[in-house]
């Protein structure tokens, strides 16, 4: 008899015996199919036809029918909500207290404590991080949006420069914005043309939402705040105003306005679309940008995959004088917020809730990191790698790479953070030191000796020169529906979208005409949401139990 005939015969026996079958087995059950929504869109899901996808729903039983929102999140929200069709699964980000407020969502409190023993040995003694807020201290959400015991290895620093740039001119220190901009005016006037087309000094990306990532959250990193979305908080009377009515942040837009009137700064940083913006940096003219790893990822991708490595940048955290500290790794602590919920249209919550369970347990967790042993990934010696091929499109094209195999799809329920290690003294993510150091370049190590450090996260001030931020980061408290914070955001984005670019733009005799009106028009017009996004960071403590 073969061994798949014994395998066979056992398991019919089992049946009939009424024994327990593999755990393996039952963890399929039967094949059932979730319908779900994510605010945040994902141009590499392929509707689990991946890799991972695949041995998901085949150890799992469950495949997840994703829908995504063309054009905004939150009207999208709204529609299903005036429908009262929900998708079994759903993950708002910032409409959250929509769902809630509508009974929309299942409080998963007593769903958890009793069906999801992965998640409540993740989550720890982080359970009350995950309460919406003193009112309504149920866990109507999952956190996606935030991990576990998380590590920075390395940074996601805003200011970036050419390696070409830093090369040439024997890789100079950069800690001021003062520093920024000389090596982009001395290289600009050493070549100003590169492959034939004029050189950019400096874009900016300004379409849509993504205005605060390039064009007004850079004002509070390189002024010493850390990332508390649109506000900054006085750490001692938990007072709110928006970011950019910081006196500091005055003097980052002061220093664009500089840098445009000397004409560094691309004349189109304002009007571009953001496909213009990556295309100039995928031609490797743009010498220097602000922005977010993230958002200049598919640019670099094209770099890279041209060869054009000494067109990639460096990360540093430029400030806007000395003294001031960077503060890309202030603690946090897990900050809960943003995630996903289930549904009160959801037929089967529980089996819904395990599937999230099995994402969260030490199987999963390495699954969605790294794909499947033998295929994507090694284990020799107790360590694990990445097969050759995978890691080097994982360095070098990641957008397929993640189509392909699946990896970084699934992130979509509780997990632990880089720097947490599995049961066998690996990392459960795959951002980790040595694979850090894998996704550097020979230009990147160059600079990286240069300037005599491993990681470009070394050239910034680390966690322990930080008093811990004890609300977490204002961005991440979820609003309620009936609070008027939630017109903030469209209030204070027309005009700090209005005035910032004209204080750009203009002349440097007009900036502080231009900025003074802007504030004028904030305090008069935001002034009424200042004090109610203070009581929500002061309930988020009390809800943490932090303030009494």
């Amino acid at each position: 008899m073969t061994a798949v005939t014994k395998r066979l015969t056992g398991l019919l026996i089992a049946l009939v015996l009424g024994l327990a079958l593999p755990a393996a087995l039952v963890a399929q059950g039967s094949p059932v199919t979730f319908s779900a929504f994510f605010a945040d869109p994902n141009a590499n899901w392929a509707n689990m036809e991946d890799e991972v996808g695949k041995y998901i729903t085949q150890k799992t039983g469950v495949t997840i029918k994703c829908e995504f929102p063309i054009g905004t999140a939150d009207d999208k929200i709204n529609m299903i909500v005036a429908s009262g069709q929900y998708p079994d699964l759903i993950s708002p980000k910032g409409a959250a207290g929509v769902l809630i407020d509508n009974d929309a969502v299942l409080d998963l409190d007593p769903l958890i404590r009793k069906n999801a023993p992965n998640i409540m040995k993740v989550i720890g003694d982080q359970f009350d991080r995950m309460r919406f807020n003193t009112k309504k201290p149920g866990v109507y959400f999952l956190p996606n949006n935030d991990t576990i015991g998380q590590v920075n290895f390395d940074t996601d620093s805003w200011f970036k420069l050419q390696l070409a740039a830093l090369k040439e001119q024997k890789y100079p220190l950069v800690k001021t914005l003062a520093d920024y901009e000389k090596v982009i005016a001395t290289y600009v006037k050493a070549h100003p043309t590169i492959d034939g087309q004029p050189t950019i000094g400096l874009s900016l990306l300004a379409e849509d939402w993504r205005f605060v990532i390039s064009v007004t959250n850079p004002a509070f990193w390189a002024t010493g705040y850390s990332d508390d979305g649109e506000w900054a908080i006085d750490p001692k009377t938990f007072a709110a105003k928006p970011h950019v009515m910081r006196t500091e942040e005055r003097e980052y837009f002061r220093w664009l306005n500089s840098v445009n009137a000397k004409g560094l700064l691309d004349p189109e940083s304002f009007v571009q679309k953001y496909d213009q913006y990556k295309a100039k940096i995928a031609s490797g003219r743009v010498v220097g940008v602000i922005d977010a790893d993230w958002e200049i990822q598919d640019a670099v991708n094209s770099l890279k995959a041209a060869g054009m490595y000494e067109r990639t940048y460096g990360r540093f955290g430029a400030v806007l004088k000395s003294g001031i500290k960077a503060a890309y790794n202030v603690p946090t602590g897990f900050r809960g917020g943003y995630g996903i919920g289930i549904t009160t249209s959801c037929k089967d919550p529980v089996r819904a809730l395990k599937f999230l369970d099995w994402l969260a347990s030490e199987e999963g967790q390495i699954l969605i990191a790294w794909g499947i042993k033998d295929k994507h990934y090694t284990v020799d010696k107790g360590k694990r790698s990445f097969i050759p091929s995978y890691l080097d499109m994982k360095n070098n094209d990641l957008a397929t790479f993640q189509r392909t195999t699946g990896i970084g799809n699934y992130n979509i329920g509780i997990r632990y953070g880089d720097g947490v290690k599995d049961s066998t003294g690996n990392y459960f993510t795959s951002k980790n030191p040595e694979l850090i150091l894998s996704g550097y370049s020979e230009e990147d190590k160059a600079a990286l000796k240069a300037y005599k450090v491993t990681y470009w996260n070394d050239l910034l001030p680390q966690p322990k020169e930080f008093k811990a931020i004890p609300w977490g980061a204002a961005w991440s408290i979820p609003t309620p529906q009936d609070s008027p914070l939630n017109e903030f955001w469209n209030v204070e984005q027309d005009i700090t979208r209005k005035y910032i670019p004209m204080a750009i733009l203009g002349k440097p005799a007009d900036f502080n005409k231009t900025y003074d009106q802007m504030l004028a028009e904030l305090t008069k017009s935001t002034g009424k949401y200042m004090a109610l996004e203070s009581e929500l960071v002061q309930d988020r403590m009390k809800l943490w139990k932090i303030l009494k």
